[in-house]
């Protein structure tokens, strides 16, 4: 939402128009916020994937790259990891979804 749209309320009384603009800078607020907790919410699974399937298929650092073992289990890590996470953000939308229709 823009502030320019309140460019088509020119029929609203100033005291509406104040109070529309002070919405729209609240609403841009709570969007910035929910953006940047989305990206940290991100960067903290991606850490844990990491952190997570190197510690259990990573034994020696021989070379610069995995060995074939190694490569396998990462990506099967990774599958796991990713499934497990997509499951559980479904099962909390489900829970969500059914608290919200209690209401």
């Amino acid at each position: 939402m823009d502030k320019s749209m309140l460019g088509d309320l020119d029929a609203l009384p100033e005291e509406d128009k104040l109070r529309m603009s002070s919405m729209i800078d609240q609403l841009q607020v709570r969007d910035r916020y929910t953006h940047t907790h989305t990206h940290i919410y991100i960067l903290r699974m991606y850490n844990s994937l990491v952190e997570r399937c190197f510690t259990d298929c990573v034994d020696t650092f021989r070379r610069k790259s995995l060995d074939k073992q190694e490569e396998t289990c990462v990506r099967r890590c990774a599958e796991k990891f990713l499934k497990h996470s997509m499951r559980v953000g479904m099962r909390f939308a489900e829970l969500n979804q059914g608290a919200a229709t209690q209401d």
